[in-house]
């Protein structure tokens, strides 16, 4: 019987089971456990239809980076805005195709392409162009601090009147702003982007900027905003 006992023993050792002994007791080690994480419940359904970021065209942003704002880097390492666009195209796929491909843009003339992190159709559906941690040029002045979100439509109001695209924007607006701790105050219209805090320029003391999303439409949209709070 002790010679069984030992056999039996030594083949619960090899077999690294913690339920072996006498009548199969619990080891007493605590069962692992997983926090839920808080932010999954008010993450939007996101389509991923990303345009292309190759090593060459993030070589692109890192020397626009220096040269505009003294970072040598592509990443968009702590994110503290997020710039509201609208795209001033009729569909999703316009605003895709306009930058997908690696050009010199139609105002600075250099690359890379413009490009935004998102675009949200006028259906509601939100798709991811552009990995979270990439900068992209979406408004001069902010690309290294900045997320970008193009809305499919030709002014503030259209967006704003609907209802299906508006919502969308809140729920992405909002995950992003949780998850990376940015403030209301610091989510703002394209056309807002001057009077930021964050604004910073090396190669002009112009502050160009375009007239979407000025101050009246977002200040409609960060008092919606400013409703749906963070959990916790």
């Amino acid at each position: 019987m002790r010679r069984s006992r030992a056999l039996i023993g030594s083949a619960c050792l090899l077999a690294g089971l913690a339920s072996c002994g006498a009548g199969g007791a619990s080891s007493g080690a605590p069962a692992a456990t997983t926090t839920p994480d808080p932010l999954a419940a008010i993450r939007p359904a996101i389509r991923q239809w990303r345009i292309p970021f190759p090593t060459y065209r993030k070589r692109e942003m890192a020397a626009y980076a220096y040269r505009h704002y003294g970072i040598r880097d592509w990443r968009l390492r702590h994110p503290q805005v997020i710039v509201i666009h609208y795209s001033d195209t009729s569909t999703a796929s316009a605003v895709h195709n306009t930058f997908a491909p690696d050009v010199p843009d139609p105002e600075l003339h250099e690359k890379p392409n413009t490009c935004a992190h998102f675009v949200i159709d006028r259906s509601g559906t939100i798709y991811q162009l552009v990995d979270l941690g990439t900068m992209c040029r979406h408004a001069f002045g902010m690309n290294w601090i900045a997320f970008g979100i193009e809305h499919v439509g030709y002014s503030d109001n259209q967006v704003l009147s609907d209802g299906r695209e508006f919502a969308a924007s809140l729920r992405l607006t909002r995950w992003l702003r949780c998850r990376y701790g940015i403030q209301v105050r610091n989510v703002i219209g394209h056309a807002e982007t001057p009077r930021s805090p964050f604004w910073r320029e090396r190669t002009t003391r112009s502050r160009q900027t375009h007239s979407d999303f000025a101050r009246p439409a977002m200040t409609i949209y960060r008092a919606r905003l400013a409703r749906l709070r963070c959990p916790t």
